[in-house]
């Protein structure tokens, strides 16, 4: 089962659903706190998924540097 802001989203929203629908208050209360817990997780993942990105675009740029570097000592000793 994937953990990321999608699946998170998607019980959150499930969660708010059966809150909506409750009749009893503590059956609504603790739909609202999964919904609270639901949503805490699914800020979290894409925080994570966003660093990731973030992440990834600095390793492509100090490996296109790196390659330039390498390229342009390539053509020094030519």
């Amino acid at each position: 089962m994937s953990q990321n802001y999608e699946f998170y989203n998607a019980r959150a929203q499930e969660a708010a659903a059966e809150a909506a629908k409750a009749t009893l208050d503590n059956v609504r209360e603790r739909a609202l706190r999964s919904e609270t817990a639901w949503r805490e997780m699914a800020d979290r993942a894409l925080q994570m998924e966003q660093e990731r990105e973030v992440v990834r675009i600095e390793r492509e740029k100090r490996q296109a540097e790196a390659a330039a570097m390498a390229e342009a000592q390539e053509s020094e000793t030519v």
